[in-house]
């Protein structure tokens, strides 16, 4: 696993352990810093700052876009998956759309359900698709 995968794996975790005990998430973060056990890798910093700076929309955009589901619906850990693929999909221009979205399926497959990988990459192409008309 490369570091930027090992990255997004823990920023998942954070967003998720964030999630689940119905805390900030930069609370969380900042926690997690300071314990360093794990470590916790710059990239995993960015993307959690970045989710939580565009959480609004990145949740209106799922809302608008998960057909039929709604975010208290989804499992916690397919909606932390899916804000770190929607953060870099739509705000990271240095990650490839393509990468982004593989990224947030694997780490579905590894942390989730059978469905899950099928949901996030669906819904993260549905983004994908709309990504030259949304406005972020």
């Amino acid at each position: 696993m490369g570091a930027r995968s090992k990255a997004r794996k823990r920023a998942v975790d954070v967003l998720y352990e964030a999630a689940q005990r119905e805390g900030d998430a930069l609370v969380t973060l900042r926690a997690r810093l300071v314990h360093a056990d794990p470590p916790v890798p710059e990239y995993a910093v960015e993307l959690v700052e970045g989710v939580v700076a565009n959480r609004a929309r990145i949740d209106e955009l799922l809302t608008t876009y998960a057909e039929d589901w709604t975010l208290d619906r989804m499992p916690p850990v397919d909606l932390a998956v899916l804000r770190v693929g929607t953060y870099e999909l739509l705000w990271c221009e240095d990650v490839p759309d393509e990468v982004a979205i593989s990224e947030a399926v694997d780490l579905a497959a590894s942390l989730s359900t059978d469905e899950s990988p099928r949901f996030v990459n669906g819904l993260l192409a549905r983004l994908l698709q709309l990504k030259p008309s949304l406005a972020v």
